[in-house]
């Protein structure tokens, strides 16, 4: 069984940046996509990034521009780079994996911005 295991969250001033990062126990090409999601208290659980097997990336239009999400295949690794952090970043935010339907999540990092 695949784990996803996410670290790098914690709290920011606005305007700052996190690196978050999201650690594969197999090759990350053996998943379709993988992506981040978040969600804030009292929300649903929203798509913030993905990129596909073959490299395609898409991003929620809220973050465009501020978020950056990149792999490592040496490093079985995911990363979303936040910049530029609003209040309305706060959240905490999940790694997704999915292979042929099935979805795999990490257990989440806190990302905490204050103004």
């Amino acid at each position: 069984q695949v784990q996803l295991v996410e670290s790098g969250g914690g709290l920011v001033q606005a305007g700052g940046s996190l690196r978050l990062s999201c650690a594969a126990s197999r090759s990350i090409f053996m998943f379709n996509d993988m992506g981040w999601y978040r969600q804030a208290p009292g929300k649903q659980r929203e798509l913030v990034a993905f990129i596909t097997r073959l490299g395609s990336i898409n991003y929620v239009d809220s973050v465009k521009g501020r978020f950056t999400i990149s792999r490592d295949s040496a490093k079985n690794t995911v990363y979303l780079q936040m910049n530029n952090l609003k209040s309305e970043d706060t959240a905490v935010y999940y790694c997704n994996a999915v292979r042929d339907g099935k979805q795999t999540w990490g257990q989440g990092t806190q990302v905490t911005v204050s103004s």
